[in-house]
């Protein structure tokens, strides 16, 4: 009796954790639309970038000291996408795509952005036609400062240089995104 209870228990659990796994099959319409950015129980909303706190985070495979660590970051202010919360625990996705669990006393409301693809120039102006002010390497890490509204560029800071790179051209912004 323990045994099956024990199973049951298990199987139940098993459940939950796959209903609160993203699914590979499209959800209903309504459904989409209301995925579009709800509220997360802090209120913020999901998805959005913030970056790590500290030198050493430990990226976990559920939302819990219990839970084996999966990866340990070694690069603060590496900006990573919230996609869930449960609890002080954030779900995150970083650069290349990997997903863990976060405790949220290690992340950071600062908004950093990392350079992807091959070498950026951060230009003077948001101009391409702008003089270059330095070039960056990939996976060069900076701070965002501003994305204007309705511009394909934001003013970032990173090694002393300050200047302007295109949306594209880094991670830890939105096509869209206004950064003031």
């Amino acid at each position: 009796m323990i045994l099956k209870l024990k199973r049951i228990r298990l199987i139940f659990c098993a459940i939950l954790i796959g209903m609160m796994s993203v699914s590979n099959f499209p959800a209903p319409a309504a459904t989409r639309a209301q995925a579009q950015a709800p509220a997360a129980s802090t209120g913020k909303p999901l998805p959005r970038f913030v970056s790590l706190r500290a030198d050493e985070v430990n990226l976990r495979t559920g939302p819990g000291v219990r839970y084996p660590v999966e990866w340990v970051y070694q690069s603060k202010n590496l900006p990573v996408e919230v996609i869930a919360e449960f609890g002080t625990w954030r779900k995150v996705r970083d650069v290349q795509g990997a997903q863990g669990w976060i405790h949220q006393s290690m992340l950071s409301n600062r908004r950093m952005f990392v350079v992807i693809g091959q070498m950026r120039t951060i230009r003077k102006r948001d101009n391409s036609k702008s003089p270059p002010v330095a070039k960056l390497e990939t996976r060069v890490i900076g701070e965002l400062k501003q994305c204007p509204e309705g511009t394909g560029w934001c003013k970032v800071s990173t090694g002393g240089y300050e200047g302007w790179l295109r949306r594209v051209e880094v991670w830890g912004v939105y096509p869209r995104e206004m950064i003031k």
